[in-house]
This record gives C-alpha cells, structure tokens and sequence, in this order.
C-alpha cells in the first residue's frame, strides 16, 4: 500500500507541469510551513516543505498520497494530516534522504500506516 503513498489522488487538483514551490502547506489543524522542493517523477512524487520556525527550521518530506487539495488560487496545498503526525515522522535530511530508497520506504510505511 505504501507505493500508493508516492502518487497524487486524482481528486487533488494536481497537475503533472504544475510548479509548486512557494505553496504555504497546511496539516488539517493548521499552517506547516511552504514548499521548498517538489517532485512530479511517476512513482515517486512529494513535497518537501520547509517548517521554518514551527519545528526550528527543519524540512519534513511529504509524499503526494498525502495531499487532499491543490489550491492553485490561493497557492496552498492541504494534506490529510495533523502537525504532531507529521512532526513525528522519520527526520528527513535532503543530503542524506532524497535518493535512498529505504528512507522513502520507511516514510511511505509511516504515512500509510495511518499517521
């Protein structure tokens, strides 16, 4: 289930060409931060947002699976879960984890377990 985690629902408003970055990105109880980096590559699409001062300024990796909404208008992205969720999923290091398959294993199974 988890390699459904690593692609957008059809139902979000995302489309292939869309440049997201600079969204602001909300969790369903409030602001996380904004889209730093993104990934549109078939199989393994994200977002990477960057939290500021939230979770002292680190990065956190979400995969597409978990947004439920682009809003193109207002440039903000809605994912399905909560801060405390995505605050307690496995660190995320861009130098160390955009390329390991292992790291994107773990993550697809934390979110995909319900977190």
């Amino acid at each position: 289930m988890s390699e459904h985690m690593w692609a957008y629902v059809p139902t979000s408003g995302h489309n292939r060409d869309d440049d997201l970055t600079g969204y602001r990105v909300e969790a369903t109880d409030g602001d996380i931060g904004k889209v730093d980096k993104h990934s549109n590559e078939v199989g393994s699409q994200y977002i990477v947002v960057d939290t500021g001062v939230w979770i002292f300024g680190k990065e956190v990796l979400l995969p597409a699976g978990t947004i439920t909404m682009v809003d193109h208008d207002e440039r903000r992205i809605i994912v399905s879960r909560t801060k405390d969720e995505i605050k307690a999923a496995p660190e995320f290091d861009k130098d160390k984890h955009l390329g390991d398959p292992a790291y994107r294993d773990q993550l697809g199974g934390y979110y995909s377990s319900g977190h």
